[in-house]
């Protein structure tokens, strides 16, 4: 019997785009011996569709016609079975549409890859693959992750974090004082190289803070290195045993890579846009020593470690080339085509490496229902609202 997969993509998220790439790249790798792939689209105000259009990413290219030949659905737990059901319900047809037997979300971004779905998918109380709520909501925050990487020693660069609501004359002042230019300023909470720029002049901190703030309440500034190499390695495992990938070095940039380098190809209209992080220009392995691959392999297990994360995840390396020294820059709990790219550079490919992420998300199923939860107790038999104030004369108030 084939299991029932769920692959829950899109959401009220500004990566929302790069989300149905990597989705629709997940989507066919999948083994169709093994399973059955139901997509489940999320739009950008939260409602959730599904039919068989939605495998195809052309479709998306008209997104209110693909929205006309699909459904709206929403999840369920019925006597600890989770079942997509169809809604508003087809006189004479079955709400529910099928069983599902774990959820793959494939989600980037803030209000999903944060702890948001994953909060979601533990109250229904379904098996899903990847991060859970703590190790997705750390590494969406940029500073959260610093505070857990430094607290277990692994190096990463000092940053301070800014509000919206504070006077930014005062943080140009703070930042000229303590940071001291140049430095780069980043949203605290996104991905995809989105909001993020270096600033080298004091002219330039106003205009990098606004366009920072314009994407979160709160961004981040850290000290910019110069002469600065980046270095992605990608992780898969959980709590008790993890693998680091291939190292890669990604090379569109010549400064910090931003969303068109990422997704796009370097430019609008490359043939290469609907590849997500894979059409990266980058070298493969990294052009690294054996010594400095080691090294960034080992703070890549022990930064996912750090945060518990479970699944795969790329841990993303500054490293400055004057000193010679390494750091953690981020982690991506749910990466751009969930790296596959750097998988199949290390002798793993797509299908194997959705194989091992659905087996870990069972894996953590099981383990999950030896925990007690709950237990009997009559606590309620001797609890009496008589007496309180306000409780009086409540009935049939609501």
């Amino acid at each position: 019997m084939k299991i029932k997969v769920g692959v829950l993509f899109g959401g009220k998220t500004v990566e929302h785009e790069v989300s149905i790439i990597s989705a629709m790249q997940a989507i066919a790798a999948f083994d169709e011996e093994k399973y059955e792939v139901i997509p489940i689209y999320v739009t950008k105000n939260s409602t959730m569709y599904s039919g068989i259009f939605m495998k195809d990413l052309d479709e998306y290219k008209n997104l209110d016609e693909l929205l006309r030949k699909s459904y709206k659905v929403s999840l369920v737990n019925n006597n600890g079975v989770c079942q997509m059901i169809r809604y508003p319900k087809k006189l004479f047809t079955s709400e529910v549409v099928t069983d599902l037997d774990v959820i793959f979300p494939i989600v980037h971004g803030n209000n999903v890859e944060d702890g948001t779905v994953q909060g979601y998918l533990n109250l229904i109380d379904v098996p899903y693959v990847g991060p859970d709520i703590t190790s997705s909501a750390l590494g969406m925050d940029k500073y959260l992750t610093k505070l857990a990487l430094k607290d277990k020693g692994l190096p990463v660069l000092d940053a301070k974090v800014y509000k919206i609501n504070e006077d930014i004359d005062e943080i140009e002042k703070d930042i000229i004082k303590n940071i001291k230019l140049p430095v780069v300023i980043k949203p605290l909470n996104l991905g995809s190289s989105i909001g993020i720029t270096k600033v080298r002049e004091k002219e330039e901190l106003e205009e990098a803070l606004t366009y920072a703030f314009s994407f979160s309440e709160k961004v981040l500034v850290e000290k910019a290195i110069m002469n600065l190499r980046e270095i992605n390695c990608s992780v898969l495992g959980d709590f008790s045993e993890a693998l680091a990938s291939e190292c890669e070095e990604p090379l569109n940039a010549v400064d910090i890579l931003s969303y068109e380098d990422k997704y796009l190809g370097g430019k609008k209209g490359s043939k290469t846009s609907s590849k997500g992080m894979s059409s990266l220009v980058r070298k493969l392995p990294a052009d690294i020593s054996k010594k400095m691959k080691k090294e960034i392999q080992d703070l890549a297990i022990k930064s996912f470690h750090a945060l518990g994360c479970s699944g795969v995840v790329r841990i993303d390396f500054m490293l400055d080339t004057k000193e010679n020294k390494v750091y953690v820059n981020e982690l991506n709990t749910i990466p751009g085509s969930l790296s596959f790219y750097l998988w199949e550079a290390s002798g793993v490919n797509y299908s194997e490496l959705i194989d091992k992420l659905i087996s870990l998300a069972l894996k953590r199923d099981r383990e999950k229902k030896k925990i007690i939860y709950s237990f009997e107790s009559n606590i309620l038999s001797g609890v009496s609202l008589k007496g309180i104030k306000g409780s009086k004369g409540t009935k049939g108030k609501f």
